[in-house]
């Protein structure tokens, strides 16, 4: 009679001169050298009950390889997510930082090229790249055209853009460049196509 020790070595006690479960196991997960296991592979065709749990020791195998690979691709998958999100997180941060909104709505216009002195003046950033105006109210809709002078009149920034009413308020987004500008005292002009300029003192720092 086999003792207690040896009897753990086999899936059946009564199965003998057959592969313990472990020699099953390492043959079914690849652990095994070919050379070793080969001298199995004629017994697994004579003995049913070790086909039988070799198979499902690869069949177990096979799910376990596959849930690590599953694991993996949705680690990856996660980790390719968190990095996108994370691009478009500081594109928009950096898209943000570089847009102003200036509020044109309770401000006296001037017509013409020059501002009156005692106008508080707009504050914008050299670093702006893009600027939203909310237009005077009874601005109309469609083509604006806006552009930064100096003080003499001369222009250094301009660009052109398309008003849109949204919830009562006439907004108008231009793209505008100024960090090539020294910072100081500036005039901003927003006008229709063909219309006269509307001037407001512009300070940039």
């Amino acid at each position: 009679m086999l003792g207690r020790g040896l009897l753990k070595d086999f899936p059946n006690p009564e199965r003998i001169g057959c592969p313990g479960a472990d020699v099953l196991k390492k043959i079914a997960s690849h652990d095994m050298p070919l050379s070793e296991a080969e001298k199995w592979f004629d017994h697994f065709g004579s003995c049913s009950p070790c086909y039988a749990d070799f198979k499902r020791f690869a069949e177990m195998h096979e799910w376990r390889r596959r849930r690590t690979l599953l694991a993996v691709a949705a680690g990856a998958v996660l980790a390719a997510t968190v990095a996108s999100w994370a691009v478009l997180h500081n594109r928009n941060q950096s898209l943000f930082a570089q847009t102003a909104v200036l509020d044109l709505r309770d401000r006296s216009p001037a017509r013409g090229t020059v501002v009156d002195p005692s106008e508080q003046p707009l504050e914008l950033t050299h670093t702006i790249k893009n600027l939203k105006i909310l237009l005077p109210l009874g601005s109309r809709e469609g083509s604006y055209d806006v552009r930064v002078v100096t003080p003499l009149g001369g222009e250094v920034a301009q660009s052109s853009g398309t008003a849109k009413l949204s919830e009562h308020v006439n907004s108008l987004q231009v793209a505008l460049t100024l960090d090539s500008l020294r910072p100081g005292k500036y005039t901003l002009q927003v006008r229709r196509p063909e219309s006269e300029w509307v001037s407001y003192p512009l300070l940039l720092h």
